[in-house]
């Protein structure tokens, strides 16, 4: 049986206050195995975006249980989940998160020094090679295509070899062949290192290439699907 690396227990977050509070998550209880490709779906202000943020440890439970890798996330200080999100968890976003003024090489590498890991440079040098940007190591996220960028966040994600991989709307800037392409990757290297992969979309074919598709509704699981076989990955 499949090791368990995320157990959510009876989650509840209220986001906002007063009038304009917003009860987001609601008793969910949610368990996925080592190793697993999860598509989160469900219509925009379903509060999906905020599980998954919850799930890295970004947001925390007013009451309830984050369990990551038998880590209890809702137990730890800011500090501590930070810490622990830098050295196992790897996160990917919609609008790529890159700074500016800092070459691809350093995007990738600065985040391992600030979790001293050792060798960074040496690390991110590896990291933007396997996603293809060997010959753009030098060059700043402004001279870089949509895609290009996508492949370096990416690879600022994968460069401390996390157990667990979170995308929030990966492909959602980019054009259809583009996205196409940085799907193929991620499935690709979740395959690759034997990670687990969250991903967040509105695109149900690219949900439908995960090994299991939960659908949230309200601030609740509505569904919880695995189909017999993933949808192969598109060369």
């Amino acid at each position: 049986m499949a090791k368990t690396i995320i157990e959510l227990k009876r989650a509840d977050l209220t986001l906002g206050s007063a009038a304009a509070s917003v009860h987001v998550l609601k008793g969910i209880d949610l368990t996925i195995a080592a190793g697993e490709s999860v598509g989160i779906v469900g219509p925009s202000g379903s509060g999906k975006s905020t599980l998954l943020m919850v799930l890295a440890g970004l947001e925390k439970l007013d009451s309830g249980e984050i369990n990551v890798s038998g880590t209890p996330l809702h137990a730890l200080s800011e500090d501590h989940v930070a810490d622990f999100r830098g050295r196992n968890i790897g996160i990917v976003f919609q609008s790529f998160h890159l700074i500016a003024n800092m070459t691809a090489l350093e995007n990738v590498a600065v985040p391992l020094e600030l979790a001293n890991l050792p060798n960074p440079f040496e690390i991110a040098r590896r990291e933007l090679k396997s996603v293809g940007l060997g010959d753009r190591l030098n060059h700043y996220p402004g001279q870089l295509s949509g895609g290009e960028q996508q492949r370096v966040a990416i690879a600022r994600a994968l460069a401390p070899s996390p157990a667990l991989l979170i995308a929030d709307e990966p492909t959602g800037n980019l054009d259809t062949d583009t996205g196409r392409q940085i799907a193929d990757l991620l499935f690709s290297k979740q395959a690759e290192r034997g990670m687990t992969l969250l991903l967040v979309t509105h695109d149900t074919a690219l949900a439908k290439r995960c090994s299991r598709q939960i659908r949230v509704r309200s601030g609740q699981i509505e569904g919880d699907s695995a189909p017999a076989q993933p949808e192969a990955a598109i060369a």
